[in-house]
């Protein structure tokens, strides 16, 4: 998400640039597995800091019409300290916290879950790796903020604070050791690219490298059917990597502002977020050289920041929270037709995670809003409480251990520097607390149910 200036104060949720300072980093349990870059920025860190064992916020009203327990921040969960795992003797909750993972190294930017395993990402140059709810391993970069992180095969691709995206291997003989086996883009490219003055463009009164991020990396995605990554930037564009030999194909100059989300779907088509408060369509076509984007549509156009996009598996509906608290959607097999805008926080969306039936919202205020889609209709099904700082990023994967219902396990990081493990149920019974139930149905009526909870395009997202 695209902050303010070095020299700007940091945003109440989280969004803009802060203030950094520079600190070292000792830790003997840290592997370094390749020299220091001349060229690698500075450790830096937010200024905003809280503690991410702190008590879980009290109930709160939506400020909806309805009457107070219509709204889902009266369905809160309170939390006593939980152990590293559940016990397994005992019948877990629907929708409950079963683990909290902090080490006091910095705040949490980014997340991903992939065979049991679970990657952090901080502003401490490292990368942790846990399993069980306990530390099983960690690397460390020599950039700075993690921001993005993505994990295809054996493959885990990192994005950086200084525009550049690394990528790491786990040894064969122990899975426990992780090595560079790459840096985007590559020393090759770079020294090949630089000979010709065609392949420079001037941004702010320099000049850079076309295929060069020109400011902080945002956001990754993967398109493993097409062998492609994405990376969106601060620098207000997106480019295409070929993963089989880490070349840049394109760099489109996407936005007027950052680019804080892009999302590659199937087919051919390619979603960005920006600052600049819209949402775009991109298709992409093969050509001889490369890759091809070309502008589709645009499908949103506001005054507040978009911060976030999801897409649904199996890549039905497209998501995209936004600085307003808002979390529109969009029909991907209607013609990208608008579904409506689900209402469940009070600041700024900040991430979305999007798996079976369910979506997740983070946000500035704390709190995760838990949603399930029926069809055209979208039900929060609880609002989670716990952390003491503005929620950052999410990751969900299937609980394997459970067999006779849909269950996930949701990890949370924050600014308070925690991750929290939630443990989900998709399909919850909701006929004993359905009085607490806030619902969003889909925008195509003019009205919403009681509750307020749906507003249509020409209400909210469109100034």
């Amino acid at each position: 998400m695209r902050e303010l200036e070095d020299t700007m104060p940091e945003q109440a949720d989280g969004i803009r640039k802060s203030k950094f300072g520079k600190t070292t980093l000792s830790d003997p349990n840290m592997s370094m597995t390749s020299p220091v870059d001349e060229d690698d920025l500075c450790l830096r860190h937010s200024s905003a800091s809280a503690n991410g064992s702190g008590p879980s916020e009290p109930n709160r009203s939506s400020g909806e019409e309805s009457p107070m327990m219509m709204s889902p921040w009266n369905q809160t969960f309170n939390f006593d300290k939980s152990p590293s795992t559940p016990d397994d003797d005992k019948i877990v909750p629907p929708h409950s916290l079963i683990g909290s993972l902090t080490r006091e190294e910095g705040h949490i930017y980014s997340l991903a879950a992939w065979n049991d395993l679970l990657y952090t990402g901080s502003d401490s140059k490292n990368i942790r790796v846990w399993k069980n709810l306990k530390e099983y391993t960690g690397f460390k970069s020599n950039s700075g903020l993690v921001k993005a992180i993505v994990i295809s095969g054996q493959k885990i691709y990192t994005g950086h604070q200084d525009g550049r995206i690394r990528v790491w291997k786990a040894s064969l003989n122990n899975p426990g050791v992780h090595k560079r086996a790459g840096t985007l883009p590559t020393l090759k490219e770079i020294l090949k690219s630089s000979i010709k003055p065609s392949n420079y463009i001037d941004v702010k009164r320099k000049r850079y490298l076309w295929i060069k991020h020109s400011d902080a990396l945002s956001c990754l995605s993967l398109n493993e059917e097409q062998g492609l990554l994405y990376s969106a930037s601060w620098d207000k564009t997106f480019k295409v990597w070929r993963t089989s030999d880490y070349k840049c194909l394109e760099s489109v100059q996407a936005h007027d502002d950052a680019v804080n989300s892009v999302v590659s779907s199937t087919g051919d088509t390619v979603f960005t977020g920006s600052a600049d408060g819209t949402v775009k369509v991109w298709k992409r076509e093969r050509v001889k050289k490369g890759t091809k984007h070309t502008l589709s549509q645009t499908l949103l156009q506001q005054v507040t920041a978009v911060t976030a996009l999801a897409i649904n598996n199996p890549a039905s509906v497209l998501y995209c929270g936004s600085s307003d608290g808002l979390v529109n959607f969009w029909g991907l097999e209607k013609n990208l037709a608008h579904g409506g805008a689900l209402k469940g926080h009070k600041l700024a969306v900040l991430c979305l995670e999007a798996t079976g039936n369910l979506v997740f919202s983070g946000s500035a205020d704390k709190t995760i809003c838990v949603w399930r889609r029926d069809s055209h209709i979208h039900t929060c099904l609880s609002v989670l409480t716990g952390h003491t700082g503005p929620v950052k990023c999410l990751a969900a994967e299937k609980d394997q251990k459970v067999k006779n219902e849909q269950r996930w396990k949701l990890y949370s990081g924050s600014l308070d520097k925690s991750v929290k493990v939630w443990s989900v149920s998709e399909y919850a019974q909701i006929g004993s607390t359905q009085q607490n139930q806030h619902q969003a149905v889909g925008c195509e009526s003019e009205s919403s149910p009681s509750g307020g909870s749906c507003s249509s395009g020409s209400n909210y997202g469109r100034y």
